[in-house]
């Protein structure tokens, strides 16, 4: 039996872009600021322990550096705005057409270049989920120069589809279609406003961070058909793909014109201080997002990492390897020294450990850096994600852990 799906609503013109709500995305670390930690600890960057980013332990492929290096010579240039070499080697590795390809300082830019372009009115995201799609719904929604009355009639409608800790975060395709759609759900006897009405978009991050959680791919299409049947984009957000690539549905592109897919080469590849990351998109879409996109936003060095990371299979076989060693190493760990861990699909886990927070300030002062997780909307302060690193590291923090949670 299905469990009552719980929708959470929010009207943006009553949720204003602040200083708060600035704050409120990096009072804790998005993942990945080693330089605040190296700071406040007054110790060099290399020193910490960084779990918080969910980046390739193996780091940059060797074959990457030398590409990089060899290219030092022309920074001089600019870089390719179209770059229409790697869109080429995209289309060839995923057989897509490359005219439906744009690249992006990150992923992340073009979440926000969506948001820009599109200008939703009604948005379907799950909870928790990573951040940065509600953040730049909520900037887009922040206009100037116009009346309250055109605020209000502009107003984006957010619906949050809330997961639950009991099924382990899973995302139900029945009832995320269901949301898309618009049908009424009801919270506390509040209702979501969204009756009868789809809508404009829906984010969905699979594998879904932070969670780790994997919708299958046939599942991911059956959203997709109807998201399509009701006129709504379908963001399918595969940040952590790479590492189950035959569930990617991003050859759907093709056939499906509401179907949009995202991919970064931060996580897998480890080219995260390249940012670096890019978009299959509808071809009716393309001039749209061309016009509201910053030209030159992907450097020479990051184009030419790209092509030859794509290229190396050594890398990619050593990558399933460790990672498969290390989860395991994990998940026996972890049930050892007492902490419930959700099965994850990507290189990471959420835990769930009494007084996260707290354990993420100890850990913190001894230059080990974790997620909090407080301030993913539907987590508290019972929820840590780490990363999995290499096992040296890796012992290093089942160590400190099992430590803590003895005293």
């Amino acid at each position: 039996m299905l469990s009552t799906v719980v929708i959470e609503y929010t009207k943006c013109e009553d949720y204003p872009v602040t200083k708060e709500i600035f704050n409120n995305y990096y009072s804790l670390e998005n993942g990945g600021n080693i330089y605040k930690i190296s700071e406040d600890l007054k110790i060099q960057e290399r020193k910490v322990m960084d779990f918080s980013a969910s980046v390739n332990p193996l780091g940059v492929s060797k074959k990457v550096k030398a590409e990089i290096r060899k290219h030092l010579k022309y920074l001089h240039n600019y870089p390719d705005p179209e770059a229409k070499r790697l869109r080429k080697r995209l289309a060839q590795y995923h057989t897509i057409n490359p005219e439906t390809i744009l690249c992006g300082n990150g992923s992340t830019e073009l979440i926000y270049l969506l948001a820009r372009a599109l200008k939703p009115q009604k948005v379907l995201m799950p909870a928790p989920t990573f951040s940065e799609y509600e953040r730049a719904v909520l900037i887009n929604q922040k206009s100037e120069g116009i009346s309250q009355d055109t605020k209000a009639e502009l107003s984006t409608q957010i619906a949050y589809m809330m997961l639950e800790e009991d099924n382990g975060f899973e995302i139900n395709p029945d009832r995320f279609i269901d949301a898309i759609r618009g049908n009424e759900n009801s919270v506390h006897g509040k209702k979501t406003g969204l009756s009868g009405n789809p809508c404009d978009i829906a984010f969905l991050c699979n594998p879904n961070n932070p969670t780790g959680r994997l919708l299958r791919r046939d599942d991911v299409r059956r959203i997709g058909d109807a998201a399509r049947e009701s006129g709504c984009y379908l963001v399918v957000d595969e940040a952590f793909m790479d590492f189950c690539a035959d569930e990617s549905v991003i050859n759907d592109t093709g056939i499906n014109p509401y179907l949009i897919v995202l991919r970064s080469m931060a996580g897998f590849y480890a080219l995260a201080g390249l940012r670096l990351g890019y978009g299959v998109f509808p071809e009716q879409l393309i001039s749209r997002l061309k016009e509201n996109k910053e030209p030159w936003t992907v450097n020479n060095l990051s184009q030419r990492a790209a092509l030859v990371a794509l290229k190396d299979k050594f890398y990619r076989n050593e990558t399933f390897r460790l990672i498969k060693e290390e989860k395991l190493f994990f998940e026996k760990s972890f049930k050892n020294i007492g902490i419930k861990y959700f099965d994850s699909d990507a290189n990471f886990y959420l835990l769930m450990i009494k007084n996260a927070d707290e354990i993420y300030e100890k850990l913190k002062r001894k230059a080990i850096l974790v997620r909090d997780c407080r301030n993913f909307k539907g987590l508290d302060n019972r929820y840590l994600r780490v990363a999995v690193k290499s096992h040296r590291e890796n012992t290093i923090l089942i160590k400190e852990l099992a430590s803590i949670l003895q005293k």
